[in-house]
């Protein structure tokens, strides 16, 4: 028995260490091409300034590097949603209608209680 458990250790570690290999190599990847393409928009932002005539900004590599985490978080929010995208709408309007209806709830309430309800 003792044995058997070993080996069933074993053989998980063995296969977490596979996948570690296995997403190193797609997290440089992913580096790597982040990278790249952030040279890129420096690059191309540098040269639109100078043509344009105005100092370096860093404003603008803030702004296109907080584009691209939302781009990169709206990319992996959808490879791992737990739900179907006709389920995920389904909840987001779900929760659209209840705040629109606890609004309108609260608002005429305190509106009847000031005395400033429209006649």
């Amino acid at each position: 028995m003792n044995k058997f458990v070993r080996s069933l250790l074993n053989i998980g570690l063995t296969a977490l260490e596979l996948s570690d290999r296995a997403t190193s190599e797609m997290r440089d990847q992913v580096k790597d091409r982040f990278e790249d393409l952030t040279d890129r928009v420096g690059d191309l932002g540098d040269r639109t300034r100078r043509a344009v005539g105005l100092e370096r900004s860093h404003t603008l590599q803030y702004a296109l590097s907080f584009a691209a985490g939302i781009g990169v978080g709206i990319g992996v929010g959808v490879l791992l949603a737990p739900a179907s995208g006709e389920e995920t709408r389904n909840t987001i309007a779900e929760k659209v209608q209840d705040t629109g209806t606890r609004v309108r709830d609260r608002f005429s309430s305190s509106m009847g209680a000031t005395g400033t309800e429209p006649r």
